[in-house]
């Protein structure tokens, strides 16, 4: 992302829109002269097989993390925010915050994530359902996101319910974007005003998570890139809503008869 060649650096070039780097929580220190935010919460969350992802002042930290780079954004100007991510296993923290917070089974959302083979999702699903017995029935959205969360979607959710406040439009990318969009929406069910999903990805548990929620993406390309990439395509149909309700005439502006 820094060196400007991923796929998101082109498309953001491609149509004209800024992209900002945050460091949520990688496990590496990065030199502090590259064109990143740094908000990094900790290197890394733990193992939720056998731990909760997280500690309350993490959980609570990283929410407020995001929520101040939301802030930021928009007092420079900003009114549309897309949200994605990079993030190593975050499909199965993704599938996990799902499960829990819809009710639907584990192994009808998590998916191949990178590609992962018959027997390797299998396995995803079996170490999914071992960790929900591990910490059995968990109390509300943020024990569900301290438990299996990680930075960067807890950091999501802490922006999106900010740019809900701040009125913001919120592209939401894809399926890990989108898990984080669920926990925010179990906060605060008003944040559907702003919402904007770009694309349904080819992760198997996307569609369902739509259907919940009762909403439609823009675009339907078998993606599974993230970085936001479903944003960044989507937002042309964007900028061609907005000019189609700001300028289009109407009949009676263009004196086209009734008849």
């Amino acid at each position: 992302f820094v060196a400007g060649g991923a796929a998101i650096n082109v498309f953001t070039i491609q149509n004209g829109m800024d992209l900002q780097v945050v460091d949520a929580g990688v496990n590496y220190e990065f030199p502090d002269d590259l064109p990143i935010v740094y908000r990094k919460t900790a290197k890394g969350t733990r193992n939720f097989l056998v731990d909760q992802a997280m500690t309350e002042w993490q959980l609570n930290q990283s929410l407020q993390s995001g929520a101040d780079v939301l802030g930021e954004l928009h007092d420079k100007g900003c009114n549309v925010v897309g949200f994605g991510e990079m993030g190593i296993a975050n499909t199965a923290s993704a599938a996990a915050l799902i499960s829990q917070l819809t009710g639907i089974p584990v192994s009808e959302i998590a998916g191949r994530g990178t590609g992962l083979n018959d027997r390797q999702l299998s396995h995803k699903i079996q170490v999914l359902e071992k960790s929900f017995t591990y910490h059995g029935e968990l109390d509300g959205v943020h024990a569900v996101l301290q438990t299996f969360g990680g930075f960067e979607i807890v950091q999501m959710v802490g922006a999106m319910l900010e740019a809900s406040k701040r009125n913001v439009l919120i592209l939401v990318d894809g399926f890990i974007a989108s898990a984080a969009y669920l926990c925010a929406y179990k906060l605060d069910p008003s944040i559907k005003d702003n919402a904007v999903f770009c694309h349904c990805s080819q992760e198997q548990g996307h569609r369902k998570l739509l259907d919940y929620l009762g909403v439609n993406a823009l675009l339907d390309l078998n993606l599974r890139l993230g970085e936001g990439s479903g944003c960044a395509l989507s937002y042309p149909l964007v900028k061609a809503a907005v000019s189609f309700i700001n300028e289009m005439a109407s009949f009676e502006d263009a004196g086209v008869s009734d008849a």
